[in-house]
């Protein structure tokens, strides 16, 4: 046998042993490896081996067995070193020692070697994984927050955890550059009271502001570009910095301090912070977006309840009162008529109590709360119901893909709508609601059995109702239609795409 012709079986028992040891890092792991190790002496002949890691994320390891382990003696013969970078950085070393003389010592060097890069690629490999699964849990846990505080205070949160910070905060830059907002996770109220007013953007914090850069720093309080604390200041050491952008531009920025499994945050941690602070960027601009929604759908809800009150109902109650004014001369002159005037302004004000019903079944809490797409059409069909005598029937497929809040919301404005013109003008005594997907949008069908109308004909100069229905339809890049003629009852068919347009 040739002396390159290793037997190669203890070399196998080492690798699973090291694999062994990186699965569990405890003493008994330990043991076993040292154990493989130790079967490395009498089946190649040679006299002892060490072998010390310090590979992060590898645990620091360091076994002697033979003549190179505690108590042992060595033959005297000159020992075969070797220092091995692992994954190729200077932070991550590995030394063997093969005491083996004469002998092919470094066959058994190249195989340990190998073995040690196996071992550290799959743990790697392996934390990497974690951090990924970490940051879609991370993403998909900001993404469907819908209110600006909610999604600030996540982000921070989220952050944190994923790359194990003993603190984080989200600091939100203003149009002068300054930090208008600062959130924090890992403090306590009483923590931030005590620290006083928000920092104003010197030292690390206006570096990342000022370079729109992001920063790995080892410890901030030996760095000179530190600004200091202020008292009842937590200590903080390790440090890293990124910005968070949206369309372009920087919207904030993430620090998190003090990593509580190494000393230092590592390249991966930077990695792992700027793909999230690109999620991040998204799901601010979206919340953001999604409560300027809300708060035009405000500002559209009182528009539309001051063009009724004057339309219908100050017009009705106005008329009630001038049937009234003369009642007590005509009650006097005849009873019997003064009796069917009464009579026919009582009518009159139940009509209008209607109106004023069916006016208010618009102001729905679930376009201004956030509630999901199918949550806002149950409200609205309840709400319908309760307020009219027309019979609804409600169908949602349960395939509908996800909609984006801002479409979302429009489309259950012209649900309402839909749904308040049939309850005011259709006299109907039917109605439905079919919300289903539709390739790469979703279809709302509204219709009833009422009057109906002549689509064609010119409205009044103050309805303005179709007009707005296809605006909204239009405005998320959807279209509308509605089909109607006089006593034929009205369908109204709207498609808003799921995903925005450019």
């Amino acid at each position: 046998m040739s002396e390159r012709a290793l037997p190669l079986l203890p070399l196998h028992r080492v690798l699973d042993a090291f694999e062994g040891w990186r699965l569990e890092q405890s003493d008994e792991a330990v043991e076993r490896l040292r154990a493989a190790v130790a079967g490395l002496a009498p089946a190649y002949d040679v006299g002892g081996v060490r072998i010390a890691v310090n590979a992060a994320p590898l645990a620091p390891l360091e076994i002697g067995v033979g003549s190179l382990g505690t108590g042992g003696a060595r033959n005297g013969a000159p020992l075969t070193t070797r220092s091995v970078l692992v994954a190729q950085r200077p932070d991550r070393t590995a030394m063997i020692e093969i005491d083996a003389g004469a002998k092919p010592a470094d066959l058994i060097v190249d195989a340990l070697e190998l073995t040690l890069s196996a071992v550290w690629a799959r743990e790697e490999a392996a934390i990497q994984a974690q951090q990924l699964d970490a940051l879609d849990a991370a993403v998909r846990g900001i993404a469907g927050v819908l209110t600006v505080d909610a999604v600030l205070q996540l982000i921070v949160d989220q952050v944190r955890e994923l790359v194990g910070a003993e603190y984080a905060a989200l600091g939100i830059v203003g149009p002068f550059g300054n930090i208008e907002q600062f959130v924090t996770s890992g403090l306590s109220s009483e923590q931030r009271e005590r620290i006083g007013p928000l920092p104003r953007g010197h030292g690390l914090l206006g570096l990342i502001m000022r370079e729109n850069s992001s920063f790995l720093i080892d410890d901030i309080g030996l760095d000179a570009r530190r600004h200091g604390f202020p008292p009842n200041h937590p200590e903080m050491h390790s440090f890293l910095g990124a910005p968070v952008r949206s369309k372009g531009l920087t919207i904030g920025n993430l620090y998190l301090t003090n990593k509580r499994t190494a000393p230092t945050f590592s390249d991966a941690d930077l990695r792992l912070v700027e793909m999230f602070a690109l999620h991040a960027g998204i799901a601010m601009e979206n919340a953001r977006l999604h409560e300027e929604v809300q708060r035009l759908a405000v500002v559209d809800e009182r528009q539309r309840i001051s063009e009724d009150l004057h339309d219908s109902i100050i017009q009705s109650l106005y008329a009630i009162s001038l049937s009234l004014e003369d009642l007590p001369e005509i009650a006097a002159e005849d009873a019997a008529d003064g009796r069917a005037r009464a009579d026919q302004a009582i009518d009159s004000i139940h009509g209008t109590i209607r109106e004023i019903r069916n006016l208010i079944f618009g102001l729905q809490p679930e376009l201004l709360e956030g509630g999901d797409l199918q949550t806002g059409i149950a409200s609205l069909a309840d709400e319908f119901r309760r307020n009219t005598v027309i019979d609804l029937d409600v169908h949602v497929a349960d395939d509908l893909p996800i909609v984006p809040a801002d479409h979302a919301a429009q489309l259950l404005l012209i649900t309402r709508e839909a749904l308040s013109n049939i309850a005011r003008h259709s006299r109907a005594t039917r109605a439905s609601l079919n919300l289903e997907s539709a390739g790469p949008a979703v279809r709302l069908t509204v219709g009833d059995n009422g009057e109906g109308f002549d689509v064609a004909k010119a409205r009044n100069a103050g309805q303005h109702g179709l007009t707005n229905l296809r605006s909204r339809a239009e405005g998320t890049g959807g279209q509308l239609s509605i089909v109607s003629a006089p006593g034929a009852g009205t369908r109204m068919v709207a498609e808003v795409p799921i995903e925005r347009g450019p």
